[in-house]
């Protein structure tokens, strides 16, 4: 594995040391980059994103404590369930696994009805259809490419913090895992090269379910390794605070971690200071960019559309290392 970071931090020790020896004496008493004040001011941002979580909340849960309960263990989940594994399109309308990506109508940036490439996009955990609807557009608006779903539904957060666990030891089915793996595998095998973006246990479904392909090549198509990480090029693939540790070699990957993000930095690849590093792979030649933006709020710190979506540039300038 050759991983190449791309650390970048919001803090840099050097300038608050020099901007302490060359403020005024008089000001030093403000505590301008004290400490406390600088916790301070986190708390103040996390707690003003708060308002935007309880309406995310109420998205998934009903008004009352007794519905809430139910949701947290998965009750009254059965309409999202309905759509797990289903293709997305346009105004959150669904398509059976195995329909063909050139028929689903995908959601598009704003002003542009045509654009040359298409996203496959799989969401994390709690995220019930209309909100992957609104990931789509925040992520066609800031790719400028067509989006498409496969839906990853919530059945609660007990449950979907469960299906994490055997994703990561590959155990059980997961509708997501089964679309992705058989979409990538056909387009794979016309001829045709993929662009795909997993989010949280996105990320994760999607090492799942590159490491399925990777195993049918080998095994049904009878194809060497070398001949299956070279039919795997053919894939681009961005991660953004994806709960995988491990990726299959031969896609061209990015991926993005926020160190102040406790999903990747915790059950991922880990932050720029990791002890157990040498545990995870990012597949060979991948991008990694770890950067640190955030407050004290972590729910905040992990968003994508509003925290990750921010530091994404274009996947050839990734690949490159500009950021």
């Amino acid at each position: 594995m050759s991983t190449i970071d791309r650390s970048r931090s919001s803090f840099s020790p050097a300038t608050t040391a020099r901007a302490a020896t060359t403020a005024a004496p008089e000001k030093k008493s403000l505590g301008l980059f004290n400490p406390l004040e600088k916790l301070a001011n986190l708390a103040k941002e996390g707690i003003a994103d708060i308002p935007r979580f309880l309406k995310m909340g109420a998205d998934v849960f009903d008004a009352t404590a007794v519905a809430e309960v139910e949701k947290l263990f998965g009750g009254n989940a059965k309409p999202d369930r309905m759509n797990d594994g289903q293709f997305v399109g346009t105004q959150g309308q669904t398509f059976p696994p195995g329909t063909s990506l050139g028929q689903i109508p995908g959601i598009t940036p704003k002003g542009n009805p045509n654009p040359s490439e298409t996203i496959l996009y799989v969401n994390g955990i709690m995220t019930p259809l209309d909100n992957q609807v609104q990931e789509m557009q925040s992520i066609a608006e800031t790719s400028g490419a067509k989006v498409v779903g496969i839906h990853n539904s919530t059945q609660g957060l007990a449950a979907d913090l469960a299906q994490c666990v055997t994703d990561k030891l590959d155990k059980g089915s997961n509708p997501a895992v089964d679309t992705l793996a058989d979409t990538v595998y056909t387009e794979l095998k016309a001829g045709r090269d993929v662009h795909l973006m997993g989010y949280s246990q996105g990320g994760l479904i999607t090492a799942r379910a590159l490491q399925h392909v990777s195993d049918r090549l080998r095994l049904e198509d009878g194809l060497s390794k070398a001949d299956t990480e070279k039919l795997l090029g053919h894939l681009k693939v961005e991660t953004f605070g994806a709960a995988s540790t491990k990726y299959v070699d031969g896609p061209q990957y990015v991926h993005y971690v926020n160190n102040a993000d406790a999903v990747p930095t915790l059950t991922g690849l880990g932050g720029s200071v990791d002890p157990l590093a040498f545990l995870k792979d990012a597949g060979k030649g991948a991008v990694v960019h770890r950067f640190t933006d955030g407050n004290l709020n972590l729910i905040s710190n992990h968003m994508l559309d509003t925290l990750y979506m921010k530091h994404r540039v274009s996947f050839e300038e990734a690949r490159a290392g500009h950021f």
